[in-house]
């Protein structure tokens, strides 16, 4: 079988989606603890060398890196999504979708120094949503490879972003990068005709 085809929705470089207000969130952010980051870094699903140093505060995930309608809340969703949930829908509304789904939702902090290394996302799960970034903590000097070009977001700059083509990150700067992160897709969007046959590979 060929590699599953991406969605033809997903935006081939950069799609800036607005700007959005997230003092709220940005106020929040700055209060997590240490130990917070340290604990939820440590038990987040998303564990992968080329991400370096970054930590991560996951709140949904995928059950399967194959199929992305499947998803649960992890444990800090539950006290954040009241916060959340406004900013991420602000973000997509203009795709128009009457049944949007957030099957990934996590917070990125990359440290001063940090890089994550060039990579794309390879599991077929990635091939379907949108990829959307909320800077919510930045400064000048971090620089995000997306679309074969270099961009800096600004706070609350929200973007739809190439995951499928080799992007990175560096932070250059003096001090820390928080990014709302997370996908959305339509779910009455047909499913793509490569995921029954990948899912019926994978049944025991």
């Amino acid at each position: 079988m060929s590699a599953p085809a991406a969605n033809p929705r997903k935006t081939p470089t950069v799609r800036a989606l607005g700007q959005i207000d997230v003092s709220a969130l940005q106020a929040a952010v700055r209060a997590i603890p240490e130990a917070v980051w340290d604990a939820e870094n440590a038990r987040k699903p998303n564990k992968f060398d080329v991400l370096g140093g970054t930590r991560h505060i996951v709140f949904r995930f995928i059950d399967s890196p194959v199929d992305w309608r499947g998803s649960y809340d992890c444990p800090p969703w539950a006290a954040a999504r009241a916060l959340l949930e406004p900013v991420m829908a602000h973000a997509v509304h203009g795709y128009g979708y009457a049944r949007g789904v957030f099957p990934r939702v996590m917070l990125a902090r990359m440290p001063v120094g940090g890089v994550i290394q060039p990579h794309i996302d390879a599991n077929p799960a990635a091939k379907w949503p949108h990829k959307i970034h909320v800077p919510i903590l930045t400064n000048a000097q971090v620089v995000c490879h997306f679309g074969d070009a270099d961009h800096h977001f600004a706070v609350g700059e929200a973007v739809e972003v190439n995951n499928l083509g080799p992007h990175w990150v560096r932070n250059q700067g003096d001090s820390d990068r928080v990014h709302l992160i997370f996908e959305y897709y339509d779910a009455d969007q047909p499913d793509p005709d490569w995921l029954a046959p990948l899912l019926a590979g994978r049944a025991p």
